[in-house]
């Protein structure tokens, strides 16, 4: 337990000092400084693979699925870009929400330092509650392979391309248990109006997220799951892959147009992931051909969309 509390005090401190050193004085953030803080945090979490090898290696931490040293490398970044590609998608919904309910520019890192909080309590707990799952029900990992494999179909169709948050059964349900306001008031997430305490958009938009979050981590932690069952190494990838998500969003989101073929590198992702879910038992493949197949998907995908033209933007602009 001392290594679980040891890297959470650790998260927990550079939360800390993002928020009240970093970014104490609200600002914009720009695509520099965002692209700075996204190599900051996938510098940290590739270099957190040391740790987990000397772990692994000194016998420090439990070792319930008897991994080597070296396997426990190669699953953690395995996993970590995982849930880092799958990201990406999380990235275009916050968009979207943010676009939604008109959040500035200048606030939206507030409601995203709150909203990873919650998804670190929340996604620990669906980690543990799966890993407990496939350790105690085998046939559950059979039930994990056909829920991503029916995620890759739907992204393939593009059933979620028209989201809208201020349609959602959430933001109705809100606004029955709580009055809303449609207007800002500075960076509060909560205001005084005629006596009476309403929630603003920007609370709306946190709670949204962070259930959007939840709905995301769905895909992500089977997906991590189908790598490995040390919790250990699926809590600390998913968690350091979440703790960039905040810079990634504001490098990404104004690239999202650029990336338009990247969600079929999801599907690729989700895809293999699922069938390796589903064969198991039966097919053990060697951790290096799950890294090999989900880097190539993602540089296949940002490849395609940096060398291929888009033709609506070309019939667009000779209209």
């Amino acid at each position: 337990m001392i290594v679980w509390i040891v890297f959470i005090a650790f998260v927990l401190v550079f939360l800390a000092l993002d928020l009240g050193v970093f970014h104490k004085n609200e600002h914009v953030i720009k695509s520099k400084e965002a692209g700075i803080w996204t190599a900051i945090w996938v510098t940290v979490a590739l270099a957190f693979s040391g740790v987990i090898y000397w772990l692994f290696n000194a016998e420090i931490i439990d070792n319930p699925t008897a991994l080597t040293p070296n396997d426990a490398v190669l699953k953690y970044i395995t996993g970590y870009l995982i849930e880092l590609s799958l990201s990406v998608d999380n990235v275009f919904v916050i968009a979207v929400i943010f676009s939604s309910f008109k959040i500035p520019p200048l606030y939206q890192h507030r409601v995203l330092f709150w909203g990873i909080l919650g998804a670190i309590v929340f996604r620990a707990l669906m980690i543990l509650f799966g890993v407990a799952l496939i350790t105690k029900f085998e046939w559950i990992i059979y039930v994990f392979g056909v829920f991503l494999l029916y995620t890759a179909f739907k992204m393939l169709k593009g059933d979620d391309d028209n989201f809208d948050p201020k349609n959602s059964f959430v933001f109705k349900q809100i606004k029955k248990i709580y009055p809303v306001t449609t207007t800002m008031h500075g960076h509060d997430f909560f205001v005084k109006r005629m006596g009476l305490n309403a929630a603003t958009p920007l609370f709306v938009a946190l709670i949204v997220i962070e259930l959007t979050d939840i709905l995301f981590a769905l895909d992500s932690i089977p997906a991590i799951l189908a790598i490995t069952a040390d919790p250990f190494i699926v809590f600390s990838s998913n968690i350091l892959a979440i703790l960039g998500l905040r810079s990634m969003y504001f490098l990404i989101s104004r690239m999202l147009e650029k990336f338009r073929y990247i969600n079929y590198s999801l599907v690729i992702i989700l895809a293999f992931v699922g069938l390796k879910m589903l064969f198991s038992h039966y097919v053990h493949l060697p951790e290096w051909v799950s890294l090999t197949v989900i880097s190539v998907a993602l540089i296949s995908g940002i490849l395609a969309s940096t060398l291929i033209k888009d033709k609506n933007k070309e019939h667009g602009t000779e209209s």
